[in-house]
């Protein structure tokens, strides 16, 4: 079975998540029912309620091949299916990227897209749209022989030849380790599919549960959106070592380029020393066991630049047969339990604080709006019952006065009306200037301007200096449209203190719109094209064609995504 403390943790989450939505959607129908809603309120408290009923926790399982990933897998999810789910045998089974979800909109399946479509226009976010350019196979969900044949498929690869395998960014070939792997007439073994959808009716995965597994290095540098999207969004990730290989070289290239740089407050990043059941042996004490261990994550930790307490030394492998035999002893001999507890706790309040935050700025602020409305009201009804009040045994001329005083109000109303409508013009046209900046039209424009740059450039230096101009330009729209930002927040408190002094009212300070986490997202985009686009190497082996398809499919289409 899962351990209790996850299943508990994860279902508690769960119903936490549930009653806020129940009381955010109870607040969304209070306001309305009683009319102290605005459409910017209603719209703000609509999108949280959608935010809440897609929350998803992200998990991903990151390694080098034959890692024991998929092993890991179904020791701490699937064991109670008393088999494997995941293929896991020696070598290279999962060969694609594979995500395991559930979604009732769909029967249980294998959804697979072949490794053609690498050539095809469309990221892979595009192709999630297109359910005609998958293979599915349905999923017996009550057998698990026939359930582990079908997710047998996952390990299918196929032979093609070398300019192929390079069209579709599979291998470079300059490499010399590509051409060890060439056989004799040329031919390449290579992934039969590009992604992997599961759709799974599992208890965790039907409470929004997303497993992300990602088999190798070669995997992760030819398809970019697990760096650009994948991995950053998944609220922890799980990078596997193997005890009897220690960390090599391609490993401690995952760990720095693709982990590490993802870090931060609110994503855990546990590091997982699999096979330590390759360290026991029957000739040596338990003491002299543990000490080895001890020394494999010493140096895993010197290596990664990591304290000794992230390090977790476990056997899947054992911790997967413990489970469905119910042997305790070796379970606690496998240490996966104390991963179990790390991960719940790392994970799971981490996940419930980014919630609690988000809803809580949400909701908060629609209360002080509403609460600001339900004041300026009361107190102009006070008014209206204190003048009532003086009216008892008042004469006709100080009726006729009230009528003075209320052709004075009318005619106040209208010169504010007439300064509201040429600062609404003034506000219009900045918008306007915004708009201009941060607009889609705009910024389809420069797309297809530097699209245009890259095709008819046919040396790297022009290719390096337009996908540098593309980034340069966004920057400095971004830029112009703080500054502008900046004018409208001046403008807007201006007017909030006028409106408050002339009227008696209380003062309103006007929300504030940043850019810093747009901006944030473009920096980390333009770290990824130095790294993956803008260096010598990759302008002298990629093709210009090639070179162009990629850039766009990834990075442009990543930044147009910021800007929608």
């Amino acid at each position: 079975m899962i351990s209790p403390s996850l299943v508990d943790e994860f279902e508690h989450y769960s119903s936490w998540r549930d009653a806020v939505y129940v009381r955010v959607e109870a607040l969304r129908d209070w306001l309305n029912t009683r009319e102290l809603g605005d459409a910017e309120s209603e719209l703000r408290l609509n999108q949280l309620l959608g935010r809440l009923q897609e929350d998803t926790l992200n998990v991903a399982f990151v390694a080098e091949f034959s890692r024991g990933k998929s092993e890991l897998i179904n020791a701490i999810f699937f064991s109670d299916y008393r088999q494997r789910v995941l293929p896991s045998s020696a070598g290279r089974t999962t060969m694609c990227p594979t995500e395991l979800h559930y979604t009732p909109l769909h029967a249980p399946s294998l959804r697979l897209l072949p490794i053609e479509t690498k050539i095809q226009p469309g990221s892979l976010a595009d192709f999630k749209l297109d359910a005609a350019a998958w293979t599915e196979f349905p999923l017996n969900i009550h057998s698990a022989d026939e359930m582990s044949a079908a997710l047998m498929r996952l390990a299918d690869t196929q032979r093609v030849d070398a300019a192929t395998a390079e069209a579709y960014g599979l291998i470079d070939p300059t490499d010399e380790e590509t051409a060890r792997h060439l056989a004799h007439d040329g031919h390449i073994e290579i992934p039969r599919w590009r992604h992997a959808l599961i759709n799974f009716p599992h208890p965790l995965l039907k409470q929004g549960l997303v497993i992300l597994d990602t088999p190798g290095l070669n995997a992760i540098g030819t398809e970019p959106e697990l760096t650009l999207s994948m991995l950053p969004s998944a609220h922890a990730v799980l990078f596997l070592l193997a005890a009897d290989t220690g960390v090599t070289k391609s490993d401690i290239e995952i760990w720095h380029h693709h982990i590490a740089p993802v870090g931060g407050a609110s994503r855990a990043r546990l590091v997982v020393l699999n096979k330590i059941d390759g360290l026991w042996d029957e000739l040596k004490t338990q003491a002299e066991i543990d000490a080895e261990i001890t020394k494999q994550v010493a140096s895993s930790a010197a290596l990664l630049d990591l304290p000794l307490n992230q390090i977790y030394p476990v056997s899947a492998q054992k911790a997967l047969v413990a489970k469905v035999r119910g042997d305790a002893v070796l379970l606690a001999k496998s240490r996966l339990p104390e991963l179990e507890a790390a991960l719940t706790l790392e994970l799971i309040p981490c996940k419930q604080a980014l919630v609690s935050e988000s809803s809580l700025l949400v909701v908060e602020d629609v209360v002080v709006k509403t609460t600001e409305l339900l004041e300026t009201r009361l107190a102009a009804i006070q008014d209206q019952v204190d003048e009532l009040a003086g009216l008892r045994g008042k004469n006709r001329g100080v009726i006729e006065g009230m009528m003075v005083k209320a052709n004075e109000d009318k005619q106040q109303f209208d010169r504010g009306l007439q300064q509201f409508n040429a600062l609404r013009n003034v506000f219009a046209s900045q918008v306007a200037i915004l708009r201009e900046h941060l607009g889609m039209p705009a910024l389809k424009v420069e797309v297809s301007r530097v699209r245009l740059a890259m095709e008819k450039s046919y040396f790297s230096a022009g290719l390096r200096e337009a996908m540098g101009q593309f980034f340069r330009q966004v920057d400095g729209n971004l830029n112009a449209s703080s500054a502008v930002i900046k004018d409208i927040r001046a403008m807007m408190e201006a007017m909030y203190q006028k409106f408050s002094d002339e009227h008696g009212l209380a003062a309103v300070n006007p929300p504030g719109y940043s850019l810093s986490k747009y901006r944030k997202e473009m920096v980390r985009l333009e770290r990824i094209f130095d790294e993956r686009f803008n260096t010598t190497l990759k302008m002298l082996t990629v093709g210009q064609r090639q070179l162009t398809t990629r850039f766009f499919e990834t990075l442009a289409s990543k930044v147009v995504q910021v800007f929608e």
